[in-house]
């Protein structure tokens, strides 16, 4: 399941964090963000169809059409984080997959990517960071996205991440806010990665199933969903399973109701748990999500794969996606925003 292989440089040391659990806690940014929504004027020409409103994977504008309604809308987000793994190709890649991840969360392709790098310059040497540069350029080129320069600065921790453009249907977008009572749920990628991450952090183990994990695109499964008539969805990163879950149901006005044992896990996740390779993130989104969730008789460690925090998840899809598990579905409003059963 594991093996060990030794790298000159160990990047997961020079973070604090790891991944996309080094995101400001949920509860906190929700603070920070509140009232920030910015008022629209009337003159414009590119109506803005998903801002702050409902913390969704990106933001999106129309763009101004010829008489009739408007055909095209972009698509535009940046994410970015310290290194969730040793291997700095693997590292690049990882975070190019997250970053359009956002783009496809929307129902979206991407088109462009500029990157965002910031590298302890007397510390680390530039060999790795062009080794990160090229595995976003990798994963990119197999996104059929552009990567047209980007933007560095010296820093005494290393981050690297994309900003994205990308084009998409308005009258097809999938957005977190447009879930409806009855409609099943359906996950595209397995739990797990948070716990895996951190004991690689910790011991240096690699997991295999992990990396091609985080770094294979939501391209597909996007299509799947759009093709399908789903109109919600939202992928999972930071803030995990449960709390992007959250975020769904409530900007929906519903309730989810999950299926814990159709949930799917990597390999060797529930033993990381189990061994205590749990983040920091994961423990405090747990607590945040926890007011709004009905946990039932879901034991400790269930609980916390399901808020474990996630880097390069998969799509969580208000209907049915071919090849996916269907892990709950939406139910009318209830006291809870999440029922595990």
């Amino acid at each position: 399941m594991t093996t060990t292989r030794e790298t000159p440089v160990r990047l997961t040391q020079f973070a604090h964090g790891g991944g996309c659990a080094c995101k400001i806690p949920p509860g906190e940014l929700e603070d920070v963000l509140g009232g920030l929504a910015a008022p629209m004027t009337t003159t414009t020409d590119t109506p803005l169809l998903v801002g702050l409103a409902t913390g969704d994977d990106a933001a999106v504008v129309t763009l101004p059409a010829d008489g009739g309604a408007p055909t095209q809308a972009v698509v535009s987000t940046a994410d970015f984080f310290t290194p969730v793994v040793d291997d700095p190709y693997d590292w690049g890649r990882i975070a190019a997959a997250n970053a359009l991840s956002d783009v496809y969360a929307m129902g979206g392709r991407p088109v462009l990517a500029v990157n965002l790098l910031a590298w302890p310059r007397d510390v680390l040497p530039f060999d790795l960071a062009r080794e990160v540069l090229r595995g976003g350029l990798d994963i990119a080129t197999e996104a059929g996205c552009h990567v047209g320069g980007g933007h560095s600065v010296d820093d005494p921790e290393p981050k690297y991440g994309m900003a994205v453009t990308g084009l998409a249907d308005p009258t097809r977008l999938l957005r977190n806010d447009a879930g409806r009572p009855g409609v099943p749920l359906s996950l595209t990628k397995p739990l797990g990665l948070g716990v895996l991450n951190n004991r690689h952090k910790a011991t240096g183990e690699r997991f295999e199933q992990a990396v091609a994990t985080m770094v294979a695109l939501n391209r597909d499964a996007s299509a799947a969903a759009v093709a399908a008539g789903a109109t919600c969805a939202t992928d999972i990163t930071g803030f995990g399973f449960l709390g992007h879950l959250h975020k769904l149901a409530r900007a929906s006005g519903v309730t989810a109701v999950v299926d814990t044992a159709a949930v799917p896990y990597l390999d060797g996740a529930r033993e990381a748990v189990r061994d205590g390779y749990v983040s920091g993130g994961t423990r405090r989104n747990l607590e945040w999500v926890a007011p709004f969730t009905d946990f039932g008789d879901t034991d400790a460690d269930t609980r916390l794969l399901l808020a474990d925090a996630q880097t390069s998840g998969g799509l969580l899809v208000a209907g049915e996606v071919p090849g996916a598990p269907v892990v709950g579905e939406l139910v009318l409003r209830r006291e809870h925003s999440v029922v595990l059963s």
